[in-house]
């Protein structure tokens, strides 16, 4: 095994448990009969502003672990292939 392949195996795993953290932190979207009969609209300050919540941080922090998981894995293939 290179250097190269080390690495990545490394960061892979960290990138995996990252996600599986931020996962496991994530709230569960479920609310309820209230929103099956009413739709679930949020009209009010906390529904306007939630890119600032903690949830809307966890959700960009897990959509980056995801691609780089997703990058690293296809970067380490395309190296294999052109080491054999």
């Amino acid at each position: 095994m290179s250097v190269i392949e080390i690495v990545a195996g490394a960061l892979l795993i960290v990138a995996s448990l990252v996600i599986i953290l931020v996962v496991l932190a994530q709230d569960t979207k479920e609310q309820g009969l209230t929103s099956a009969i009413g739709g679930g609209y949020n009209d009010s300050f906390y529904g306007k502003n939630c890119s600032n919540t903690k949830d809307a941080k966890l959700n960009r922090l897990t959509r980056i672990s995801a691609i780089l998981i997703f990058v690293i894995t296809l970067a380490v293939n395309i190296i294999y292939q052109i080491k054999k």
